[in-house]
């Protein structure tokens, strides 16, 4: 039903990865003091970034089409940090009935960049959002140079969300029921 999204490891096949650069994963599972739609929502909200998301400097939706019951965008995306900045373009599906947001990588400094969003609701106030990226620089001076800082935002994503969640929706009790970092 739905979007389906790849096979955890389906993108990262090391006979797929160049030699030099290697492909960086993260994925995180955290429950969160907010509905599952109500987070879905907030992360759907793609150009509200720029408010509140490490490194995110700017965001513009190129295009915005229906594809059956999904939407889905052209995001062009400044990332920056001091002198740095970089731009680059990612397709984004959005599928609401499966609570499913998939973001693919078209243009900008990387080889390789997937994202993906899922929001499973627990209880009738809290939600589990497990959050997948897979991500692989173009060019080794890039990763050199903002390599750690990308992995270390990244790594921030999931409570960056949950903080803006706490803004717009209001602040709960928010001790969390689990969190698990793999």
């Amino acid at each position: 039903r739905g979007l389906r999204a790849p096979e955890k490891g389906k993108t990262c096949e090391p006979w797929r990865l160049n030699r030099q650069l290697s492909m960086q994963t993260f994925e995180t599972r955290q429950r969160v003091a907010h509905g599952a739609n109500d987070m879905y929502a907030l992360v759907a909200n793609v150009e509200d970034y720029p408010k509140f998301l490490p490194l995110c400097e700017a965001l513009s939706i190129v295009r915005r089409e229906a594809v059956g019951d999904r939407e889905v965008l052209m995001a062009d995306m400044e990332v920056g940090y001091k002198l740095i900045r970089e731009q680059f373009t990612s397709r984004v599906t959005l599928d609401p009935s499966s609570r499913l947001i998939l973001v693919e990588y078209v243009d900008g400094p990387f080889e390789h960049l997937e994202n993906r969003w899922t929001f499973e609701p627990r209880g009738t106030d809290s939600s589990e959002i497990d959050f997948y990226i897979a991500y692989k620089f173009r060019s080794r001076l890039f990763e050199r140079l903002v390599g750690s800082l990308f992995d270390k935002a990244v790594r921030k994503y999931t409570n960056a969300f949950e903080q803006r969640a706490d803004e717009v929706y209001g602040a709960k009790n928010n001790a969390r029921a689990s969190s698990d970092s793999r």
